[in-house]
């Protein structure tokens, strides 16, 4: 009898144990990966810094989506996501509790507008940029280019990219209605294959199938957006909720390293946080970073 009860009693410790390690293995598992969405600007850096972070920790993985900045924030929000990528602050996004999350600036991206080649032209001033985008004007050749008509390419609502875009490059105001796409990288494909196309992106999607447009003279460049010299730029930002788990601590804590921010970040087209001669509020204010020279 007592035989069988401590047998009975071994086959009840086995089970126990053998539910604690899959439950302790579940909650492994469920560690070494996360999931980071929203901007597509952000996109490349995030990918690029997942897979040398997976690389060099096997087990771990970095999963990354597109999506926009919009959703980005709303999916971390709600939890379904660890990370949200955004190319806005959350406080200026609808519907989003920014006092709940955490936000990790990691980077700074210039944007550009970008033309199809054959639109004859470089330059912009703000005012024919407002005009174009606001459909004032309707063909190139009333600033300065050939005799096409302009086609507006926009990236979606709820795009940090657009956002950012229409709050410095448009002084505030609204595009008017044009297509739409949820992706830098299809925005550049379509203005690089639409006569009298225009749009922007940021600047580490510029390559030589589009033209960037100077504003006012200035071109959009790294140097020029350190002194807020070209003021269309923003903030890259991977927002986590107030407890993040481990991993995803640990990977926020890479892209913001200096081995990151001084070679991903930069081969990639974006500018380090370090590299910065100012800060931005959220509500526009400029500060000059102590130490800096312009």
């Amino acid at each position: 009898m007592k035989k069988r009860w401590l047998a009975s009693l071994l086959v009840v410790i086995v089970i126990v144990l053998g539910i604690v390690g899959y439950q302790h293995r579940q909650v492994s598992q469920a560690d070494m990966s996360i999931t980071a969405v929203g901007s597509t600007a952000l996109q490349p850096l995030v990918e690029a810094a997942g897979e040398d972070y997976s690389g060099s920790r096997l087990g771990s993985f970095i999963n990354v989506q597109g999506g926009g900045s919009g959703t980005g924030l709303s999916q971390v929000q709600e939890g379904a996501v660890e990370i949200g990528n955004s190319d806005v602050y959350a406080e200026e996004q609808k519907g989003i509790r920014a006092a709940n999350l955490v936000d990790h600036r990691v980077a700074v991206v210039g944007i550009t507008p970008i033309v199809n080649r054959q639109n004859g032209i470089t330059n912009l001033t703000t005012r024919q940029l407002i005009a174009i985008f606001t459909g004032k004007v309707t063909n190139w050749r009333e600033v300065g280019g050939r005799n096409q008509k302009i086609v507006i390419i926009n990236r979606a609502q709820g795009s940090g990219t657009r956002a950012t875009f229409e709050k410095w490059a448009l002084n505030g105001r609204q595009s008017k209605p044009a297509q739409e796409q949820d992706s830098s990288g299809m925005v550049r494909q379509i203005v690089a294959t639409t006569p009298g196309a225009i749009s922007y992106v940021g600047f580490s999607y510029v390559n030589n199938t589009v033209q960037a447009v100077t504003l006012n003279h200035v071109a959009p460049t790294d140097a020029n957006v350190e002194t807020n010299k070209w003021p269309i730029w923003s903030y890259e930002h991977m927002y986590t909720q107030k407890h993040p788990n481990q991993l995803t601590q640990k990977f926020i804590a890479y892209v913001r390293s200096t081995h990151v921010q001084h070679t991903l970040v930069r081969q990639l087209g974006y500018i380090s946080m370090d590299q910065m001669q100012v800060t931005r509020s959220v509500n526009g204010q400029i500060q000059k970073v102590e130490g800096s020279h312009e």
